[in-house]
């Protein structure tokens, strides 16, 4: 059913997405939204954990398209593009460089050359702190850190970037790994608006996103080993982030680079704390010697033994994430929901 023609038209790429089926949610009623995806004539069969986006037999897209149909799209009656589409982060590490690139560069060079060339006004990409960097031990990341991704997927989110920072490229040779790292300051030679967003693991109820491992763990019942490494890490909780879209589309908000994170980090021995009460389950947490866990990490890395050097830096290092920036361009001294009623709403779904 098509929505009323006075509501301003917003395209969304990766629609049927996590990141997209959330957002639908929260505008489907207030503008008039195009789906761009792999799909072009109705949605896919959503995931049954995910809830219901409209009532029935109302249809929240106006229309479909799919990215071989670019030019049918009316890119002259936009008034936004959100750009969600591209390759997630392979946790296994077995999809290869080329691909990343293919998609997550190639994609965003198409939507940056129809932006340019299209009405709308506003362009709201998501990009990722994997962009930046893959491990930060230490402080805050925020958006001065100078970007150094060390993984296929940050250096093809990094790439992506410069191809939006740098409208112009559109007619030269497709981005490589060996780009210059982008930087705040950096604005499109355009009268449009730019944002550029960098979340950090975006998590909600009906995806746990890299949570899964330590939901494993507590539901066999074993007790934590690590328990005396104090670590914390930033999260992005689904509500926070289709929150701060929304501000993006109604405000005025200055353009630039962003970074995207709940308020409060998180340790991993709360995240074992909250995944045990999710289930009703008592948290058990031992505090073996670290140098003991650290001897059985490198012995893993020679052996098919659990834990290896990797592992334990991925399960104990912090990576905390500022959204103070974000935070003074909206206006706001805090996002609207904590770290932790974040992470019990998506938790109390599993």
């Amino acid at each position: 059913m098509n929505q009323p023609s006075d509501k301003k038209k917003i395209l969304i790429t990766g629609a049927y997405g996590f990141v997209g089926t959330n957002l639908l949610k929260e505008l489907c009623n207030d503008y008039q939204l195009i789906a761009l995806d792999l799909e072009s004539t109705s949605p896919p069969t959503p995931s049954p954990a995910l809830p219901s986006v409209t009532g029935e037999g109302k249809e929240p897209y106006s229309d479909f398209f799919s990215w071989q149909d670019l030019d049918s799209i009316p890119w002259d009656t936009l008034d936004t593009i959100i750009h969600l589409a591209g390759k997630a982060h392979d946790t296994r590490n077995i999809a290869d460089e080329k691909e990343y690139f293919e998609v997550n560069v190639g994609l965003t060079e198409k939507i940056a050359e129809r932006f340019q060339n299209s009405t709308a006004r506003k362009l709201i990409c998501f990009s990722s702190v994997k962009a930046v960097a893959d491990s930060f031990p230490e402080g805050f990341l925020t958006e001065e850190t100078t970007p150094a991704p060390t993984t296929p997927y940050g250096r093809s989110k990094l790439a992506a970037e410069k191809i939006l920072l740098q409208p112009a490229t559109r007619n030269q040779q497709p981005a490589t790994c060996n780009l210059q790292p982008a930087t705040s300051n950096q604005q499109p030679a355009t009268r449009n608006l730019l944002y550029l967003l960098r979340p950090c693991m975006i998590h909600g109820p009906g995806n746990k996103g890299n949570l899964n491992e330590l939901v494993r763990f507590v539901k066999t019942g074993l007790p934590w080993p690590l328990g005396a490494f104090e670590n914390q890490r930033s999260f992005t909780s689904i509500a926070n982030l289709v929150f701060v879209i929304r501000q993006l589309i109604d405000k005025e908000i200055e353009p630039g680079i962003y970074q995207v994170a709940d308020d409060e980090p998180l340790s991993t021995n709360e995240l074992i704390r909250m995944i045990a009460y999710s289930m009703g389950k008592r948290a058990r947490i031992m505090k073996l010697p670290p140098g003991l866990i650290r001897g059985l990490a490198r012995l893993g890395d020679r052996l098919p033994f659990p834990l290896n050097s990797e592992r334990l830096q991925k399960l104990t290092e912090s990576y905390r994430v500022s959204n103070q920036k974000l935070k003074n361009a909206l206006g706001i001294e805090r996002m609207p929901v904590t770290a932790a009623e974040g992470m019990r709403n998506t938790l109390k779904t599993f």
